[in-house]
């Protein structure tokens, strides 16, 4: 099967856990991701001529395997890695690891387990990229970034500047309008990031770039990063993103710029993105200002000595062509501070070349919690430019732990509003350059754009004197434009002259009456059935017609736009809100499934995955460890189609036969628990036969007491029957006598054929009395009681039994009906069944949220008025007398 991204993330982190304790999160992200990186490589290129790495004998991921368990695992760890380093030229251009570090890894035994069992993780099958290269490098690269991000978030402040979140990285490659270039005869357009980190912001700009006739990107990349290690970081970024051929260098981007043309000048490039370190105090280390080489501040003026945001704002300015544009990310601060930093941001207004400013929700980034924005420039015919167009995009976000994150609607928001100068009432609004001037050039964005008070204001003469004002009433617009009558019913209007309002039902009722409305009902099953259903029909032959030629992000950003257009008219639903289920379920689920149609085509749905049963074995150290044991079965699913999706589409009727079983079986399960808590406690009938716990009974000491009880019962007979069969034994004659004189064993059959007493018949008349025999009265009600319990029990084994013969045969015909799938029926089940019900119920799910909000609001109205201010002075007067009367009583005086 193709690479799994949840699958992937699963290994890595395992890998991650394999270093906890000895090694720092900023470094083990080192150890993995090289390791990550080494076996892509090495899985990819082994054995292959001309390929784009060498990936020589010795020097392969096999090696690592083959040095595992060895005593000294580290050293030819290292030795292995280093010599493909070299093969490839690409010494000192990684992250400097060494996997023989007692430091780091400990000393001894210890060492050798953590390299071992690290390189024990990534043998998983199912990171095997050898038979995985069209699953791409997206799923590969994209785990590579996320990985990066988690070891981000546990870096902490100091650390985790290197990253730039991805949803913001995402963005701003969709506002530079890389994606509108052509190619151009003899032209390579050229993309840059002076403060690359780990170049996710190249990838994703890159990525939005056109493609040539080859499937080859026509944007050349180019990244300086300070720092080596994470200049390694980028490098192999780079590669997993297929985007090996990028160039990062190494160096103080402001200091000592690595790009520079043949003159001694700033390279100039197409297209430049940025993230670099907020509010730099440190910018000005290596140069001097007033006499920068570059000339980067001439006609604007010399940033402050401690802060360099506008020090990197001018870099980029000056290394961007005539033409060029860009996408930086910087602190709010930069918009409105004064002193030096106005008289910069004023010069550069002068030139217009700033196009948009989106602010972002605030702690987003690693490092720092402050907020910050994105700042679009673009040079091409910026004097004919009338103002900037601005975004706030501050209050969308949802929270992940203690950091805030983009959503995807948040994302689409954005892009759609700025590239459609769309203007949107507290969000979004176009700003001429006349009005930003008469604002002495302050750009901070709530000056221009003023947030929507959602809040309902206070009524003071409602809170005097009882009732619902009208403008409470009105802020109900979306509810009354879909059902004009149910205002009418919910509410009623008292006072004409000041447009009053009063509940006209009881609070409770309001949920049923909403829901129950007609006007309500018939526009919840068109958004959620018929606009829907239209927009499933239009996408249908997008998702079925995917192969190895499909790239999935177009397709999603395809279908997802649809997804949009479809909603963007609904009244009740929110179209983002709606793309978010479709997003949030191609992140978890169906993105995954693309990919391995892309590699594997739709008969990928035959495919079977299996959980095994654990064994253990030696390793090659002669630890025990843990492997599948392949002859024991576990369980199984499809690894495209779920097998509940047979079961309910090809098998119903076994299905509902073996649920009815399993009901059977539950029901007396909960019988006899409920039993057991009946008689809790140390008078508990069943206090023989409980366990330590008190809250189960084994068989064992069931059948155990049961025997004891019987072995109780109280038989005149018996006795008598047991003495003549001792008699019997020593002297039959006299046996024979005792018989005849009598008459008790006159109710029994003695005699054999022959007329004389036998051995067997005595025997059984014993065992026949014993069965007659009476139990004593006090154990007479726990005997009732455990026999009871074990007939129940016995019913519930018969059920069990049934259940298990069922889910066997029931399992047998479901794999062997994966096998005769056709590739229609792949196509039906994954798309009406899988894809679309899981999309259908997430929307259904947010019109019941979208619904039930409403409802919320509705009674927050309506109560918020329900006393005046006089009848809440009473009841607080009457409550404070009730407890001064309580408290004299109690002999309290004051």
């Amino acid at each position: 099967m193709a690479v799994k991204k949840s699958e992937l993330y699963s290994i890595l982190w395992e890998a991650c856990n394999k270093l906890r304790g000895g090694v720092e999160p900023s470094r083990y992200k080192d150890y993995v991701l090289v390791l990550l990186f080494f076996k892509y490589v090495s899985d990819r290129y082994k054995g292959k001529r001309f390929a784009e790495f060498k990936v020589n004998e010795g020097a392969s991921f096999d090696d690592l395997v083959k040095a595992k368990g060895k005593s000294d695992v580290g050293e030819r760890v290292d030795v292995i890695i280093q010599q493909f380093l070299e093969d490839n030229r690409l010494k000192g251009l990684l992250p400097d690891v060494s996997f023989n570090n007692p430091d780091e890894l400990g000393k001894g035994k210890e060492l050798v387990d953590k390299v071992s069992g690290l390189i024990a993780v990534f043998e998983n099958p199912a990171i095997d990229f050898k038979s995985n290269v069209a699953s791409g490098d997206d799923i590969i690269g994209d785990a590579y970034e996320y990985f990066m991000m988690k070891f981000a978030q546990e870096s902490g402040k100091s650390k985790g500047q290197f990253y730039t979140p991805s949803e913001v990285s995402r963005t701003i490659a969709r506002l530079i309008g890389i994606g509108n270039i052509k190619q151009e005869t003899g032209k390579r357009w050229t993309l840059h990031d002076p403060a690359a980190g780990s170049g996710s912001l190249l990838i994703r700009a890159a990525d939005e770039a056109p493609v040539d006739e080859n499937g080859a990107s026509i944007v050349d990349i180019f990244g300086q990063e300070k720092y080596s290690d994470t200049a390694g970081l980028a490098k192999m970024n780079f590669i997993l993103h297929n985007k090996g051929t990028s160039e990062i260098v190494s160096g103080n981007t402001l200091s000592d710029p690595q790009y520079t043309d043949d003159f001694g000048e700033l390279r100039k490039f197409d297209f430049i993105v940025m993230n670099p370190p907020f509010s730099d105090k440190d910018w000005s280390d290596g140069i001097k200002p007033s006499e920068d080489k570059f000339r980067r501040f001439d006609g604007y003026g010399i940033p402050p000595e401690k802060n360099g945001d506008y020090a990197w704002f001018l870099h980029v300015l000056k290394a961007l062509n005539s033409t060029g544009k860009a996408g930086v990310i910087l602190p709010h601060g930069i918009l409105f501070r004064g002193n030096a930093e106005e008289t910069i941001r004023k010069e550069i207004l002068k030139r217009k070349y700033i196009k948009g400013i989106v602010s972002l929700p605030g702690n987003l980034f690693y490092g720092t919690g402050i907020p910050a924005c994105i700042i679009i420039i673009d040079k091409e015919k910026a004097e004919e430019r009338e103002g900037i167009f601005f975004i706030d995009a501050s209050q969308g976000f949802k929270k992940d732990g203690s950091k805030n994150r983009l959503r995807e609607q948040d994302i689409e928001k954005i892009i759609q509003t700025f590239n459609n100068r769309i203007e949107i009432e507290g969000y979004s609004r176009f700003v001429s350059n006349e009005e930003i001037k008469k604002n002495n050039g302050n750009l901070n964005v709530p000056r221009y754009i003023q947030k929507v008070d959602k809040s309902l204001p206070q009524n003071i003469a409602s809170h005097l004197k009882g009732g619902i004002p009208e403008r409470d009433i009105e802020s109900l617009t979306k509810l009354w434009s879909v059902s004009p009558e149910l205002k009418d019913k919910i509410f009623r209007l008292v006072d004409a002259d000041h447009n009053v309002y009063e509940l006209a039902m009881h609070p409770e009722a309001v949920e049923e009456a909403i829901y129950n409305d007609a006007n309500i009902i018939k526009e919840s099953e068109h958004e959620k059935h018929t606009v829907f259903e239209k927009w499933k029909n239009e996408i249908r032959a997008d998702l079925l017609t995917i192969d190895k030629n499909t790239s999935p992000k177009v397709l999603i950003r395809d279908i997802s736009h649809k997804l949009l257009t479809a909603y963007e008219d609904v009244v009740v639903l929110d179209n983002y809100d709606v793309y978010d289920c479709l997003l949030n379920y191609w992140n978890e689920k169906l993105q995954d499934d693309v990919y391995v149609i892309k590699a594997l085509g739709y008969e990928a749905g035959r495919e079977i995955e299996y959980e095994y049963k654990q064994k253990k074995v030696k390793d090659d150290s002669g630890e025990t460890i843990q492997v599948d044991d392949k002859t024991k079965v576990k369980s199984f699913d499809g690894a495209l189609i779920p097998r509940d999706i047979i079961e309910r589409e090809y098998f119903s009727d076994a299905l509902k036969k073996l649920e009815e079983t399993k009901d059977k079986a539950e029901m007396i399960r909960a019988e006899l628990q409920e039993r057991i808590e009946e008689e809790s406690g140390e008078d508990s009938i069943y206090q023989e036969v409980l366990n330590e716990a008190g809250d189960n009974i084994t068989k064992t000491e069931l059948n155990k007491r049961i025997k004891e009880l019987d072995e109780k019962r109280i038989s005149e007979d018996a006795d008598f029957l047991e003495g003549l069969f001792v008699l019997f034994t020593e002297d039959p004659d006299k046996a024979e006598k005792l018989v005849l004189t009598d008459d008790l064993f006159k109710k029994y059959d003695l005699r054999n054929k022959n007329g004389k007493l036998g051995k067997a018949k005595i025997q059984n008349a014993i065992k026949e009395a014993k069965g007659q025999a009476e139990l004593p009265e006090k154990y007479l009600d726990e005997y009732e009681a455990l026999i009871s319990y074990k007939e129940r029990s016995d019913e519930l084994d018969g059920q069990e039994k049934s259940i298990k013969e069922a889910e066997a045969g029931l399992d047998e015909k479901v794999t062997n009906k994966y096998g005769e799938l056709t590739v229609d029926e792949i196509k039906r089940l994954l798309f009406d069944e899988k894809w679309m019900t899981r999309l259908a119920t997430d929307i259904a799910d947010e019109m019941d949220l979208v619904l039930n909000e409403t409802i919320s609001r509705v009674i927050t109205i309506a109560k918020r008025y329900d006393k005046t201010l006089s009848e809440i002075e009473r009841e607080t007067q009457e409550s404070r007398d009730k407890v001064r009367l309580a408290l004299e009583r109690m002999g309290y005086q004051w």
